[in-house]
């Protein structure tokens, strides 16, 4: 489980990520959408598509690029949370999705869209 501590500075780098995707055009969903499955940092709507967005951060490069942060599990987890989002807020299962990763380097962010 994350500190307090540790979850104030994800959402802050969560919001800053979600600002920037508002100036591409993006419309935010949802931020922070958790259920038993897990959460996912942000939820989107970009175009027709609809974007789960995971986000990772790192104060340093000491820890290596944030990106690298986001590995096979985690991506997994996403997914199902994703599918449970969808079910929960009654999407048609032909509603077109993706899955996207931020990294906030220092000041810097990385985006990736169709990351995994």
């Amino acid at each position: 489980m994350k500190s307090k501590n540790n979850r104030k500075i994800g959402s802050h780098y969560e919001q800053q990520v979600a600002a920037f995707l508002q100036q591409k055009g993006f419309e935010i969903l949802e931020l922070n959408y958790r259920c038993r499955c897990g959460e996912i940092d942000i939820i989107a709507r970009d175009g027709n598509y609809l974007v789960f967005v995971e986000v990772k951060y790192r104060k340093s490069s000491n820890a290596g690029n944030a990106l690298e942060a986001i590995d096979a599990r985690k991506a997994a987890q996403v997914r199902r949370v994703a599918q449970m989002y969808l079910y929960q807020k009654h999407y048609s299962e032909n509603t077109p999705c993706r899955f996207d990763a931020a990294g906030v380097n220092g000041t810097t962010i990385s985006y990736i869209k169709n990351a995994f």
